[in-house]
């Protein structure tokens, strides 16, 4: 079951929040997908994932996954949690970057501001990855991956912060920004 909506009688906040994910507008070039939740973590979870396609190519993708819990938890500072994971192949070149970390990092905090997606308690890691080829492989390319992975304490509307997702996708893939007051026509969700 994707988001374990009906049968664990979710809270009114938990239904509404995930409507606002659910409506999010986002960039066009992120296709969505609901995905199965994790269990554990949290008592009530929503998940989707998304690619970034140009054209024919997927160029990135993650998930965004929103946990609630109505007890609240101490380590989040409140009652709701939004968690991402997001990757794309980047120029080997680009992977020798110390700063490349710190950017990526950058990336997030920048989509969550421009969406106005007030947030407390953010925490990850920016992972880059960088593999050269030997031996009989030795003319395979050399092959390069960023990943951030993330955690934060939602404090606005739950769509804004799946929005400032998908613009954190697009990012690591590469994409320039949209320019401020440009709204995406429509929302793609699935499509494959």
């Amino acid at each position: 079951m994707v988001a374990r909506i009906e049968t664990d009688q979710a809270p009114a906040a938990f239904t509404d929040a995930v409507r606002q994910v659910q409506h999010a507008v986002m960039r066009p070039e992120v296709f969505v997908d609901d995905m199965p939740a994790p269990q554990r973590i949290a008592p009530h979870a929503y998940a989707i994932s998304g690619d970034v396609r140009v054209g024919p190519d997927d160029v990135g993708t993650g998930r965004f996954i929103l946990l609630h819990d109505p007890a609240g938890n101490d380590a989040w500072g409140g009652t709701f949690r939004c968690v991402t994971f997001a990757r794309a192949d980047i120029d080997a070149d680009m992977a020798a970057d110390p700063l490349l970390p710190s950017v990526g990092w950058s990336w997030l905090i920048e989509a969550l501001e421009a969406h106005d997606a007030d947030h407390s308690a953010a925490s990850g890691s920016v992972t880059v990855v960088r593999s050269e080829s030997f031996g009989q492989m030795s003319e395979d390319s050399s092959d390069a991956q960023i990943e951030v992975r993330a955690s934060w304490t939602p404090l606005t509307e739950k769509g804004n912060h799946a929005a400032a997702w998908s613009n954190l996708l697009c990012a690591i893939a590469g994409l320039p920004p949209i320019a401020p007051g440009v709204v995406p026509l429509q929302r793609r969700r699935g499509g494959r």
